[in-house]
């Protein structure tokens, strides 16, 4: 198993990626995920305060009422192109696995501070070697041909967060419409 972390949440022309890497292998793992859980990832990953828990966060309030541990979440199979993962966690001296969705895995585990694994196997079949380009004038480095960068939709979600949080319902309508547009112009790409 290699220890990974995020690299990246994007959306592409096929819906949203998170990018798992490590640094112990040049590939990097691309997971085609939901639009909820590259929410959720995102949120935590920009640091979003919410008002209320999100479903990821509520488990992890959950898990810590009744004092289990999330030890590490592992992506651990590709099965004709469709991740699994297992959350492994430990109670009363215990450890138990759980089968997750990896966007669910990876979203749980930022929120619970434990490590992302992937096993080797998954890596083989499915890591790809993205091209670092060079940086950009703002030191923010640019997308290959390959790779996929931060985009105009995750701080639509991130703006429509932060417009619900505040009451703000004129501009989460209009942020929220505008997510729409974006969505549906590339469910026809």
């Amino acid at each position: 198993m290699l220890l990974v972390k995020v690299k990246g949440l994007s959306l592409s022309n096929m819906g949203f990626v998170v990018l798992l890497k490590s640094d112990q292998d040049e590939r990097t793992l691309p997971i085609f995920i939901g639009g909820g859980e590259a929410q959720a990832i995102a949120i935590h990953l920009d640091k979003v305060e919410i008002p209320r828990p999100l479903t990821h966060d509520l488990l992890k309030n959950v898990l810590d009422c009744v004092e289990c541990r999330l030890k590490r979440a592992v992506v651990n199979d590709i099965i004709e192109s469709t991740f699994y993962a297992v959350l492994v966690f430990e109670r009363d001296g215990g450890e138990f696995e759980v089968d997750a969705r990896p966007s669910d895995a990876i979203a749980l585990a930022l929120r619970c501070g434990a490590p992302l694994y992937v096993v080797k196997k998954v890596l083989d079949k499915a890591g790809i070697l993205l091209q670092e380009a060079e940086a950009d004038a703002e030191g923010q480095p640019e997308a290959s041909s390959e790779a996929t960068t931060p985009t105009a939709m995750a701080k639509l979600q991130h703006d429509l967060e932060q417009a619900v949080s505040q009451e703000r319902f004129e501009d989460a309508a209009r942020l929220r419409d505008e997510i729409r547009r974006l969505q549906k112009s590339h469910a026809k790409n």
